[in-house]
């Protein structure tokens, strides 16, 4: 029986709230800590922020020779390569994974993280979403973002999932930016609310910490968000970022596929 790559995309129709940061540190915490074979396709036109970061990390190890034998010594331990990083309009994302999976060196990769636009109004958007297996929305609960991904995934979960028009199996809204200073109140109020839609919060939540916009630089220094390395584990703690991939892992099912 030929193995199942799963398909799982971050997407929603807000800005600015952590989607390609999120695609960034799975992808690396899957590839490098849990050992999954991994790919991303970026989809973030025009900027594709996630294919210009691989750009920058590659320029850093080069440049710096404490990056350079950090990298030597990860291929020696993990004995694979880094994740490929393929840029990608939305609507030819699902093409673009075909390709990479025919040309992933060894086994086909076990998950391939998308970093989609939310925007459901360009031609082959909704037959791209329809085509994954999972999706994970970021929310905060700021009304205006969540008002926008909650309009995203009604629309999803509507038009695909109840449907069945496509092969995708669940969407996960996500908090992210969670300030510890507002009541909890206020998040089971919105949770309450988002259950009586239909649609499900996963149990884990990220909080709005500085430590997520840490990326490798040429000062030596520990490192969060990277494409060539996993988080730094003096970084892991109170970050919740192993109990979101642990949560995830499970979600996805990845280990039973």
């Amino acid at each position: 029986m030929e193995k199942k790559t799963l398909l799982v995309a971050f997407s929603t129709q807000k800005g600015g709230i952590g989607k390609s940061a999120l695609t960034v540190l799975m992808a690396s915490y899957f590839h490098y800590v849990k050992g999954y074979r991994v790919g991303v396709i970026d989809c973030d036109y025009p900027q594709y922020s996630i294919h210009k970061m691989r750009e920058r990390d590659k320029e850093i190890v080069n440049k710096i020779p404490y990056y350079k034998e950090k990298s030597y010594n990860q291929f020696k331990t993990l004995g694979k390569r880094n994740y490929p990083i393929e840029k990608s309009p939305a609507p030819q994302a699902i093409d673009a994974a075909k390709k990479m999976i025919d040309e992933y060196i060894g086994e086909s990769p076990d998950v391939i993280f998308f970093d989609l636009p939310g925007t459901l109004n360009s031609e082959g958007i909704v037959q791209t979403l329809a085509s994954l297996d999972y999706i994970f929305s970021p929310i905060s609960a700021d009304k205006m973002v969540l008002q926008s991904t909650l309009e995203f995934a009604g629309i999803i979960n509507d038009r695909i999932i109840s449907t069945r028009k496509g092969k995708l199996q669940g969407l996960y809204l996500l908090w992210n930016m969670v300030d510890a200073r507002e009541k909890s109140d206020l998040y089971n109020v919105y949770e309450d609310g988002i259950g009586e839609l239909g649609l499900s919060v996963m149990k884990n939540s990220l909080p709005d910490t500085k430590r997520y916009r840490h990326e490798m630089s040429e000062i030596i220094a520990p490192i969060f968000r990277c494409t060539l390395f996993p988080v730094d584990k003096r970084l892991i703690r109170g970050s919740k970022l192993n109990l979101l991939a642990d949560e995830i892992e499970e979600l996805i099912n990845i280990k039973q596929k």
